[in-house]
C-alpha cells in the first residue's frame, strides 16, 4: 500500500504546488530528505532537480517543466516532481486534497525548503461506529505537528494510537445513541484541540 503523502510547496506568489509521494509518510522521513540539494527527496543531490523545483514554484507550466528535463516515473526522488495542483491555497489542499485516511502525512515547505511535518487524523467513524455506514475521507479530519528529538518524531506512534482509542470510545458513544454523526465530529475536534499541546500547530479540514 505504501505510506503516501501530500507535500505543498510554496510558490513565489503565496499559493502552492501540491505533490505526491508514495512512500514519504513512513516515520515522517521528507522531514530531512527535502534540502536545498534534493528539494524532491532522495539521496542523490541533482541539478535537474534544483531548477525543476526553481521552475514550478516561480508559475512555470507543469508540463514545459516535464518535457524540459524528461522526467518520468523513474525519477529517484521522494516526491513525484511534477505537481498534482498548482496555485492552491493550504486552505483548498486542507479541504479538497488531502485524503485523511490514505494519506498518512501532509507536508509543508516554504520558500526557504523549511519542512514542517505534519499527521494526518481522519474524524470518520465507519469502522468504530455499528450505525455509521460511510463518511468522507477527503477534508474530513485535521492535521497535527509532532515533537522531534535528535532528528527523530517524539511519541508519534503513541499519539497516533491515542487518537485511535478515542475514535473508539466516540464511536461507541455514537452507537448507544449519546451522539450523532455532526455531534460526534465536534466531539473529536474538541478533544483534539484540548489534547494537543500549545506549541504544536494544528489544521482543520471541512469538519464543521
Amino acid at each position: 500500500m505504501g505510506h503516501r503523502a501530500l507535500v505543498a510547496y510554496e510558490r513565489t506568489d503565496g499559493t502552492y504546488n501540491l505533490h505526491y509521494t508514495h512512500w514519504g509518510g513512513s516515520n515522517l522521513r521528507l522531514k530531512h530528505t527535502i534540502t536545498e540539494a534534493t528539494p524532491f527527496g532522495g539521496d542523490t543531490p541533482a541539478q535537474w532537480a534544483r531548477e525543476a523545483h526553481q521552475a514550478l514554484t516561480t508559475g512555470s507550466d507543469p508540463e514545459t517543466v516535464r518535457d524540459s528535463y524528461t522526467i518520468d516515473g523513474s525519477c529517484p526522488t521522494d516526491v513525484e516532481p511534477i505537481p498534482r495542483e498548482t496555485g492552491v491555497t493550504l486552505t483548498e489542499i486542507l479541504t479538497a486534497h488531502l485524503d485523511y485516511l490514505h494519506h498518512e502525512a501532509f507536508y509543508v515547505v516554504d520558500r526557504e525548503l523549511e519542512v514542517t511535518a505534519y499527521r494526518t487524523l481522519w474524524f470518520g467513524l465507519q469502522y468504530d461506529a455499528d450505525s455509521i455506514d460511510r463518511q468522507p475521507t477527503v477534508g474530513f479530519g485535521a492535521v497535527r505537528t509532532v515533537r522531534w528529538y535528535e532528528g527523530e518524531p517524539v511519541g508519534d506512534g503513541r499519539a497516533r494510537g491515542e487518537f485511535a482509542g478515542m475514535k473508539r470510545v466516540v464511536g461507541a458513544m455514537v452507537d448507544r445513541g449519546v451522539f450523532d454523526e455532526q455531534s460526534a465530529t465536534q466531539f473529536l475536534k474538541q478533544q483534539v484541540q484540548a489534547t494537543t499541546d500549545t506549541d504544536r500547530g494544528m489544521l482543520f479540514g471541512a469538519i464543521d
